[in-house]
C-alpha cells in the first residue's frame, strides 16, 4: 500500500484489511464452466511478489483535467472511472503444450436485462451480477484469481465481487489499453508527416501529394507496407508507463499522469506496467528489494482492491511529489 495510507488507518481498520480476503474467499462460489475453458475457485490469499500478475479493470475515460502537486507544479491527468466493474468468472484453460492459461473474467457498465442476450444473461446470473455492457478477461497467475461472489446467494440480492479505484494505488505505473480515435481516409502528409511538395512554384495542384510511389522495371511493384494514404486511427492502442496521481473510491475515480487513448466516454483497459513489474523482478533477483516498487508504494492489494478493502482507507487518497520542486534554484 501507499505509506500515507497508514495515516489514516486505525487499529480497527489495520483489523479489518488483515481479514478482508481470508473471509471473501471462504464464501466464493465457483464460476461459470464451459467445455472449452474450465473455472477454478481461487486459492487462500497470499501477498503480493513481483512474480504476481493482477488482474485489470475496465473503466471509462472522462476527460482530461490538470492537477497541481504539493510543490505547486501544474501536470495534466486524466480521469478514469469505473462502473461497477465486477468479476464474472475465473478461466482455467489447459494449452496443448499442457501449460495452464488462467485469467479473470471482469465486466463492467449495467445495462438493460432486455437489451441482452439469454445466454449472457445466464452467465452473469451464475455469477451473481447484473447484466453488463463489456467483458472482458485479463491473464494472471495462479495466485491471483479473484473469487466470483463475496457471499452466499439471497433471494433477489447480486452480490458479485466489485471492484473498485483503490485496485491501484498512488505511485505505481499503469498500461491502458483502447481503441483510438478513428481519422478516415487520410493523405500521406497527416498519416505518415510527409514534407509534400512544393508550397510555391513548380506544382500545379498537387502541393500534398506523396509523390511518386513506384519502382521501376525492376522489381516493378511497389513493395507491401509502402506508406501511403489509407484509413487512419481506430486501431488497438496500448499507452505504458502511466503514473497513478489519485484515487477517489468514493466516485470510483482513478487520475493518471498523461493521455490515454480513446474518446470520452470509451471503454479502456487498466492494468499494472508489466516492464515496471519486470523490472522490480529484476531488483529483486539482484536483492534491491527497495526498488522492486516505485518510490513511496510498499505494497500492491492482492489479490485485488474490492469495495470491501475500499470501507476501510480513506476515500481520497494522493501520492505526494518526490521529486525536487522546479521552483527550487540549483545550487
Amino acid at each position: 500500500m501507499l505509506r500515507v495510507w497508514a495515516l489514516h488507518r486505525t487499529s480497527m481498520a489495520v483489523c479489518r484489511f488483515r481479514h478482508l480476503h481470508t473471509t471473501g474467499i471462504a464464501s466464493a462460489s465457483p464460476a461459470a464452466s464451459s467445455s472449452a475453458a474450465k473455472t477454478v475457485e481461487p486459492a487462500a490469499p497470499t501477498k503480493w511478489t513481483p512474480d504476481s500478475i493482477r488482474t485489470g479493470l475496465i473503466a471509462r475515460k472522462r476527460g482530461m483535467a490538470v492537477m497541481w502537486n504539493d510543490q505547486g507544479a501544474r501536470f495534466p491527468v486524466t480521469v478514469l472511472q469505473l462502473e461497477n466493474c465486477q468479476v464474472t468468472a475465473n478461466i482455467r484453460t489447459v494449452r496443448r503444450d499442457h501449460s495452464v492459461y488462467h485469467a479473470v473474467q471482469v465486466a463492467a457498465s449495467d445495462r438493460p436485462a432486455k437489451t441482452t442476450t439469454k445466454q449472457m444473461l445466464g452467465h452473469f446470473r451464475k455469477a451473481k451480477v447484473p447484466p453488463k455492457r463489456i467483458v472482458k478477461e485479463f491473464p494472471v497467475t495462479p495466485d491471483a484469481l479473484v473469487p466470483v461472489a463475496t457471499s452466499k446467494w439471497k433471494a433477489d440480492i447480486l452480490q458479485g465481487t466489485t471492484l473498485s479505484a483503490v485496485h491501484f494505488v498512488p505511485g505505481q505505473y499503469v498500461d491502458v489499453v483502447a481503441n483510438g480515435i478513428g481519422k478516415g481516409f487520410q493523405g500521406g502528409m497527416k498519416r505518415w508527416g510527409f514534407h509534400g511538395l512544393a508550397a510555391s512554384h513548380g506544382v500545379s495542384v498537387s502541393h500534398r501529394s506523396s509523390g511518386s510511389a513506384g519502382n521501376c522495371q525492376d522489381p516493378g511493384r511497389i513493395w507491401p507496407g509502402k506508406k501511403m494514404a489509407g484509413r487512419m486511427g481506430g486501431k488497438r492502442i496500448t499507452t505504458q508507463n502511466l503514473a497513478v496521481v489519485r484515487v477517489d473510491s468514493a466516485l470510483d475515480l482513478i487520475f493518471v499522469r498523461g493521455n490515454v487513448p480513446g474518446a470520452d466516454d470509451a471503454q479502456v483497459m487498466i492494468r499494472d506496467a508489466i516492464k515496471k513489474v519486470a523490472f522490480g523482478r529484476h531488483n529483486q533477483a539482484k536483492g534491491l528489494y527497495e526498488k522492486v516498487l516505485p518510490k513511496g508504494v510498499d505494497d500492491l492489494p492482492f489479490p485485488a482492491g474490492t469495495a470491501e478493502l475500499a470501507k476501510v482507507l480513506p476515500p481520497i487518497i494522493e501520492a505526494p511529489a518526490y521529486r525536487r520542486s522546479p521552483f527550487t534554484p540549483q545550487e
